[in-house]
């Protein structure tokens, strides 16, 4: 139902690419995510749709209850292991998002992009 020249942006975690004990589960799901992403960028690329994954780093969200958002001692912890030092919001990852919408975004696809700071670079 996606018309010819359409969007899509699915989306992963930085879990995919780095282990925390006990997210096994929720990371092996993101990993299959970022494998759909590649082959519906195949698939649908003769229609001229892009498809990309954004993995999210830690961001200050609702996740697990606030976690990364509401505990400072995790929340300065993961600030320390990224570029930019400090936690992302849900604003950086929106921008992100944005611009894998718009117009201008018709040469990147099958593409995973991390949005973390820079995380454990």
């Amino acid at each position: 139902m996606l018309k010819d020249g359409g969007r899509i942006v699915n989306l992963s975690s930085g879990l995919a690419r780095f282990t925390v004990p006990g997210y096994a589960v929720y990371a092996s799901a993101k990993g299959a995510i970022e494998v759909l992403t590649r082959y519906l960028a195949k698939e649908l690329g003769h229609r001229q749709i892009v498809v990309n994954t954004i993995a999210p780093g830690p961001t200050e969200t609702d996740f697990e209850g606030g976690l990364v958002r509401d505990n400072p001692e995790i929340n300065q912890f993961i600030a320390a292991q990224n570029a930019f030092g400090r936690v992302g919001v849900p604003d950086d990852i929106g921008g992100a998002i944005a611009v894998l919408l718009s117009e201008e975004n018709r040469w990147i696809t099958g593409q995973k992009i991390e949005v973390s700071g820079g995380q454990l670079l």
